[in-house]
């Protein structure tokens, strides 16, 4: 069996095993963890173990891809990179007029943006106004600049948030309708959408986002590693890719857009920038590895931020499995092994984490109730992977946490008592009480911090071309979602990097048209 047939065979057990429920998203025990920037694709696709290629696109929606002996030598924009950003930037450049491909390292579509989990933040949209939510861009830009220690580039932070109501009129309009709105922490009002069944919002947004590249006939290759940025006169003009790690190839284009996400599973890189994180488990899946941040700064891009790395409070240590912010959004709360809260958890991811951190243990649990699992889907999620403790009873329910009952039935109604005066006393919180913990079963899923996104990228302006270190923006090269830093300063608010992807998605997709027709 030849490379291309062997690599065929295992996309097509990955995707049999995805669909069975075999991936576990436990990126930080896969075997071929980031060793470097481009480790997370040095083992041979025709030899690598279906169980890690399951583990990395887990959730992922099935989907056939372009063949390979359809692949061009040339196309107008090439885009590196087949997750929310890299699709919505296609969708646009092909709106425009242009011929778009997409070229993803991994063996699906998706990236990080499978496993978003929470929803996508937007203010004052039509979803928000239907619903009698009283929102503004004013205060989506000071909550976040507040979120971000004031450290934000106000410049992006103003174009996203002057922009993020006509990007969900945009999914909106190709079929992807986010209009269940929850809230999540550090923000006042209700502005993170969700789908309409409150479901994880990742899933649902790969899959049709990859539904409406396929309807435009927008080539998608996978198993496409770009290796380098090519360059002449000046000019980014194409890539450099090795697909199915067997055939090398150079594509040249009029222009290229980045959209290869973060970091946050580059072991190594991490470790060189932050060495106090080294050892936390990631959320992020393995081609999360800085590929795109190491090629542009090849050709003279420069980065920002790099440091500034989210630890996210609520990971589920053993599968290194992020348990979505909308859970306390909806009213979860935090315990400690003595059953009692130790904080506010609807507080800034930082601070959440930090609280957590003080403990003696380093790890919590979330305690919820029926009502809380039925407005957020990815519960359903949770339990099927094992990792939710049940009982009908909050007394049988710490009996299984190991925490005592007394403690953890005094906190509960004690919280109930705070969501019904709707003053919580012990901690200040002040947002995802519209609900009490009173609906059995009741449920609890230990937790502790696990690194889940980073900030810092590369350096972009409001048309999403890619900086200098002059500030000169690069002929020929764009950059949109992850793989950018500034937008968030030193912390994200939990639903803006949905946001992001797509907003400065779209963006890359009409500036780039914009330039190649102007050549």
């Amino acid at each position: 069996m030849n490379k291309r047939s062997t690599a065929a065979l295992i996309l097509v057990l990955s995707v049999m095993l995805v669909i069975a429920g075999c991936g576990n998203n436990n990126a930080g025990s896969s075997k071929n963890e980031s060793k470097g920037t481009n480790s997370a694709t040095t083992e041979p696709a025709a030899t690598a173990a279906p169980k890690e290629t399951a583990e990395a696109v887990s959730g992922a929606s099935e989907a056939s891809y372009t063949p390979y002996d359809q692949l061009k030598d040339k196309y107008d924009i090439v885009i590196v990179g087949a997750g929310g950003a890299g699709m919505s930037a296609a969708l646009e450049a092909k709106a425009s007029g242009m011929n778009p491909v997409i070229l993803e390292k991994m063996p699906m579509a998706g990236g990080n943006t499978t496993k978003s989990s929470s929803g996508m933040n937007a203010s004052q949209t039509k979803f928000q106004k239907e619903q009698g939510i009283e929102d503004s861009n004013e205060l989506f830009y000071n909550e976040t600049l507040k979120g971000g220690h004031d450290t934000n580039n106000k410049e992006l932070l103003h174009f996203f948030v002057d922009n993020s109501s006509s990007a969900i009129d945009w999914l909106d309009s190709i079929g992807i309708r986010l209009n269940n709105i929850t809230i999540t922490g550090g923000m006042k009002e209700k502005r993170t959408h969700r789908p309409e069944d409150g479901s994880a919002v990742g899933q649902y947004l790969v899959a049709g986002l990859v539904r409406n590249v396929q309807e435009q006939g927008i080539p998608l290759f996978v198993n496409a590693d770009v290796k380098e940025l090519t360059v002449q006169d000046g000019k980014v003009n194409g890539v450099k890719v090795l697909f199915n790690q067997a055939d090398d190839k150079t594509i040249s284009a009029a222009a290229v857009i980045v959209t290869t996400g973060g970091f946050g599973a580059n072991k190594e890189l991490i470790s060189k920038v932050r060495p106090d994180l080294e050892g936390l488990v990631t959320t992020n899946q393995i081609g999360s590895t800085g590929d795109g941040i190491a090629m542009i700064e090849k050709v003279g891009g420069t980065t920002v931020d790099l440091d500034q790395i989210q630890v996210h409070p609520t990971v589920q240590q053993e599968k290194s499995y992020l348990i979505g912010e909308a859970v306390r959004g909806e009213g979860a709360i935090l315990v400690s092994a003595e059953g009692k809260r130790f904080g506010n958890e609807m507080d800034t991811r930082d601070k959440v984490t930090a609280s957590i951190n003080k403990l003696s243990e380093k790890s919590a649990y979330l305690v919820f109730d029926a009502g809380v699992k039925s407005r957020v889907k990815a519960v359903d999620q949770y339990i099927k992977m094992g990792v939710v403790k049940t009982a009908d009873t909050i007394e049988a329910l710490a009996d299984q946490m190991k925490v005592p009952a007394a403690a953890l039935k005094t906190t509960v109604d004690t919280w109930n008592g705070a969501v019904k005066s709707k003053s919580d006393t012990e901690f200040g919180r002040t947002t995802g009480m519209d609900n009490d913990l009173s609906g059995a079963p009741y449920y609890a899923i230990q937790i502790g911090p696990g690194i889940h996104y980073t900030m810092g990228g590369v350096v972009i302006n409001t048309n999403t071309e890619v900086l200098n270190k002059d500030g000169k923006a690069i002929t020929g090269l764009f950059a949109a979602g992850e793989v950018v830093g500034g937008l968030h300063g030193e912390n994200r608010i939990g639903g803006n990097s949905v946001a992001e992807i797509i907003i400065f998605g779209r963006q890359a997709g009409i500036k780039s048209a914009e330039f190649v027709k102007a050549q």
